[in-house]
């Protein structure tokens, strides 16, 4: 038997627990991972408060969609991500894996990635989901060199990726967030700015010529207001939660929600680049904190929080 863990019941965290589940051998094009880390997302907070349903059938509902850790059995034909045969020994991550927060988990070859010498188990588990909506939503409003972006919650797991890759790319950062996390912001290059009343004035101030394009990973009234009136071309303002409001005034928006692009494309070809880029040690992943496994139910209540300032990671 594997630990997993699992929402008994739909509602809050204090549904949340380990259970034990059967361990699977690996089918054709499958491998098992031994998990060493498992990255959380905020979707499994609203999946078990039943944003996509509440169906009984479902539950125990295993939770968990980012893992890193060590290939034990192989079935045949699994060929991993970057097109090469994976072997027991393997270090590998992957994202888009069902319940990967758990011991075990049975996965197919082609999610997985081998992890870049010198990674962590942690920041290999925590760096797909955030990386791959960061770059689809800098490719969304065409960010490029010489551009100044404005990126609302740049202290947040996206938005301190959307950051560093908008940086590589060539562009000036201003970045809103609570005025605790201005200097690392600042060190990563970052203009900061705190959110509230007066940010139109203070982003004037710190963009005279003006902003080229704004990435929404608040989802506030006033992130949006605050960037479709400093942009000039609203197809370039993208939200990634405030979904209604951002396509009725002409903007884009990314993701799961209703009327979003998903960008699958997009986001499964990042996910290369995205471990190229983290194997040279030329962009970082933040991570808040780590819980072992049997803290599960604490590790996402504090997810739940909404201000975790980056990845909460269980370790198993």
């Amino acid at each position: 038997m594997v630990r997993a863990v699992a929402a008994t019941a739909y509602g809050g965290a204090e549904n949340i627990q380990l259970i034990d589940v059967e361990a699977k051998a690996p089918g054709e094009g499958e491998v098992v991972v031994a998990v060493r880390a498992a990255a959380l997302n905020p979707f499994d907070v609203k999946t078990v408060a039943g944003a996509m349903g509440t169906d009984p059938a479902k539950l125990p509902l295993r939770l968990g969609s980012e893992a890193a850790g060590v290939v034990t059995a192989v079935g045949a034909d699994a060929v991993g991500l970057d097109g090469a045969r994976l072997a027991v020994g393997d270090a590998v991550f992957g994202h888009r894996i069902r319940g990967a927060a758990a011991e075990e988990v049975t996965v197919r070859a082609e999610l997985l990635l081998r992890i870049p010498e010198r990674v962590s188990f942690a920041e290999a588990s925590a760096l797909l989901a955030v990386g791959t909506t960061a770059v689809h939503a800098l490719d969304a409003v065409r960010v490029g060199a010489g551009d100044t972006v404005l990126l609302h919650a740049a202290s947040g797991g996206v938005g301190t990726m959307a950051a560093q890759l908008a940086i590589l790319r060539g562009a000036r950062v201003i970045g809103t967030a609570s005025p605790r996390n201005h200097d690392d912001l600042a060190a990563l290059g970052v203009v900061p700015v705190a959110y509230g009343d007066g940010l139109l004035d203070r982003v004037r101030e710190q963009a005279p010529d003006g902003i080229s394009a704004a990435i929404d990973a608040a989802g506030t009234d006033e992130a949006l207001a605050v960037s479709l009136e400093l942009v000039a071309d609203p197809a370039r303002v993208v939200t990634l939660v405030n979904f209604g409001p951002a396509l009725a005034a002409g903007a884009q928006a990314i993701g799961g929600g209703p009327g979003a692009d998903p960008g699958t494309e997009i986001r499964a070809a990042a996910r290369l680049e995205l471990a190229r880029l983290l194997g040279e040690n030329r962009i970082w992943v933040d991570i808040a904190r780590q819980f072992p496994l049997e803290e599960a139910r604490v590790a996402y209540e504090f997810l739940a929080t909404g201000h975790p300032g980056g990845k909460v990671v269980l370790v198993p």
